[in-house]
C-alpha cells in the first residue's frame, strides 16, 4: 500500500510546500506551516457508474422555476437580488458588534414561518441565542437552534431536520475532520466552507455564513473563501452612527454594489425605506460649500450631500483630504478647475466630505465636487433646491453619466426644483416639478451655478 503524501500548509495564506520551513515562502509569515496529509489516489474512493445522463441543456435548465425565498427584510432582499436562491451560499462580513448576527437572526425568524430553518452558532450557546431572540421581540416558534462547531455534525442535523435554510455563525469557528489544523486557521476555514458549499449545491439548501473581518476590513481567512461563495455582503458603519449600510461586493444572482440601509434600534435592525432622507441635511438657509448630488448604488439612485471646505494653507504643502471621495480624483479635478476654470487652489487646503458615511466611487460626483470647492472658496452658496451631477473631463467638457433620467426623477421626488446636468443627460420630455439646465463646458457650469 502506498504511503499517503504529506505536505505543509500555511495557516495564514493556505499555500502548500513539500517541506517544513520556519517562514512561509508565499506570504513570508513565520511559524505558520502545519502538517497536512493528502489522500493518495490509490486510497481514494472509486467512482461508481451513474445511471442515466447527468448533463442537461440550457433550455431544460431555464424551464425550471426561479423561486426565491423572501427574508422578510426588504433591504436585505434588495441586496440579495430579490431574495434567497435555493442552493446559494451567502457570506456576510462586518466589524464586531455591527449587527451581523442580529440581522440574520431576524431573517431566520421570518424565513422559519414558511420553511424549516436551522440556525447554528459556534460562538454562543442555544440559551444565549434564545435570549437574544426574546430581547429582539422575535417569536421564533419554528426556528431550530443548535450550538455546534463540527461541520459534519451540522450537515447531519441539517439533513435530519430537512432544513431549507442553514445559518452558520461564524465560519471562522467551524472545523472539519478532514484537517487537523486548529479552528480559525486558513486550512480549516477553506475546508469547512468547501463542505458547506458542496452541501448547498447538492441539496438545494440556502446557506448563510457570517464571517469575521480583519483590521483592514477584509473577511478573515484565505482569499479563496470569497471566490467559493455566490454572494459576498459587507456591513459598514461610521463610529457612533446608528445607521448601518450593507453592500453587495459580489453577487451571482443580482447586481453588485447594491446598497441596503438599516437603523439600529432597541428591537434590532430596522430597514430604512427612503435612505436619501437620512443623507440630506437640508439646511434652512443656503450654505457655502454644500452641493447635493445623485449617485447610483446598484439599481438605486441615492441623493447625498457633498461638502467642501477651502481654507488658507497652514504649512508649505497644501493638504487635500477627502472622506468618502477618492483623494487622487480630487487632485485631478482641482487641476482641471485651474486650467479650464481659471480658479487656483494652490495656496489653500481643500477638504471634501460625503455626508452620512457613503463612499462615492463613480464619476458623477466630479461636477458637484468642483462646484462645492468653488462655493467654499468664494463663500457663495448654491440654491437649496438645486441638485448637480456630471463627469468632468480633462479638457474641461462635462460628460454625461448613465441613468440620468432616473437620477432626475429621484431628485424631483425628494422636492428639488432645479438641476444642473450634462447636456447629454437633459431628458427629451420635461420632468414634472424640476427644471433641468444642461451644460457642456466647465465655464458654462460655473456661470450657471454661481
Amino acid at each position: 500500500m502506498a504511503r499517503p503524501k504529506t505536505s505543509y500548509v500555511c495557516g495564514s495564506c493556505g499555500a502548500h510546500t513539500p517541506q517544513w520551513q520556519g517562514q512561509c515562502p508565499a506570504c513570508q509569515a513565520w511559524n505558520t506551516l502545519e502538517l497536512a496529509v493528502a489522500v493518495s489516489s490509490m486510497n481514494a474512493p472509486r467512482r461508481t457508474a451513474v445511471a442515466g445522463p447527468v448533463s442537461r441543456t440550457v433550455t431544460q435548465v431555464t424551464q425550471e422555476a426561479d423561486v426565491r425565498a423572501l427574508t422578510g427584510i426588504g433591504e436585505l432582499d434588495r441586496v440579495l437580488g430579490g431574495g434567497l436562491v435555493a442552493g446559494s451560499v451567502v457570506l456576510l462580513g462586518g466589524d464586531p458588534g455591527i449587527g451581523k448576527s442580529t440581522l440574520l437572526l431576524q431573517a431566520a425568524d421570518a424565513l422559519s414561518r414558511e420553511r424549516p430553518v436551522l440556525y447554528v452558532s459556534g460562538e454562543e450557546s442555544v440559551r444565549q441565542v434564545a435570549l437574544r431572540a426574546r430581547r429582539l421581540g422575535l417569536e421564533a416558534t419554528e426556528l431550530r437552534l443548535a450550538a455546534e462547531t463540527r461541520v459534519e455534525a451540522i450537515l447531519d442535523e441539517a439533513s435530519a431536520s430537512r432544513a431549507q435554510v442553514l445559518v452558520v455563525d461564524s465560519i471562522q469557528t467551524m472545523q472539519t475532520e478532514l484537517s487537523e489544523s486548529s479552528a480559525g486557521s486558513a486550512v480549516q476555514v477553506r475546508e469547512s466552507a468547501a463542505q458547506l458549499v458542496r452541501f448547498a449545491k447538492g441539496s438545494g439548501v440556502a446557506v448563510l455564513l457570517i464571517g469575521h473581518v480583519t483590521k483592514e476590513g477584509l473577511i478573515a481567512g484565505p482569499r479563496i473563501l470569497e471566490h467559493m461563495v455566490d454572494t459576498v455582503l459587507y456591513f459598514e458603519s461610521d463610529p457612533g452612527s446608528r445607521y448601518r449600510v450593507i453592500r453587495a461586493v459580489k453577487n451571482r444572482f443580482g447586481a453588485a454594489n447594491e446598497l441596503g440601509v438599516f437603523a439600529m434600534a432597541e428591537q434590532g435592525l430596522r430597514e430604512v425605506r427612503n435612505p436619501s432622507a437620512i443623507f440630506l441635511s437640508r439646511h434652512p438657509q443656503p450654505v457655502a460649500g454644500s452641493v447635493v448630488t445623485v449617485v447610483r448604488e446598484g439599481s438605486r439612485p441615492l441623493l447625498v450631500e457633498l461638502q467642501a471646505l477651502v481654507d488658507e494653507a497652514q504649512g508649505m504643502n497644501p493638504r487635500r483630504v477627502t472622506v468618502g471621495f477618492e483623494s487622487s480624483r480630487l487632485a485631478l479635478l482641482l487641476a482641471v478647475l485651474h486650467r479650464h476654470g481659471g480658479v487656483s487652489t494652490a495656496g489653500s487646503d481643500v477638504f471634501v466630505n460625503v455626508v452620512g458615511g457613503v463612499r462615492i466611487g463613480e464619476t458623477s460626483a466630479d461636477l458637484p465636487a468642483v462646484l462645492a470647492t468653488l462655493s467654499s472658496l468664494r463663500d457663495k452658496p448654491l440654491a437649496n433646491d438645486t441638485v448637480v451631477f456630471g463627469e468632468l473631463g480633462l479638457t474641461g467638457e462635462i460628460r454625461p453619466v448613465p441613468f440620468g433620467e432616473e437620477r432626475l426623477r429621484e431628485a424631483a421626488k425628494q422636492g428639488f426644483k432645479r438641476a444642473l446636468v450634462p447636456e447629454g443627460n437633459v431628458p427629451r420630455k420635461p420632468i414634472d416639478g424640476i427644471e433641468v439646465h444642461g451644460v457642456g463646458r466647465l465655464l458654462d457650469a460655473l456661470q450657471v451655478a454661481l
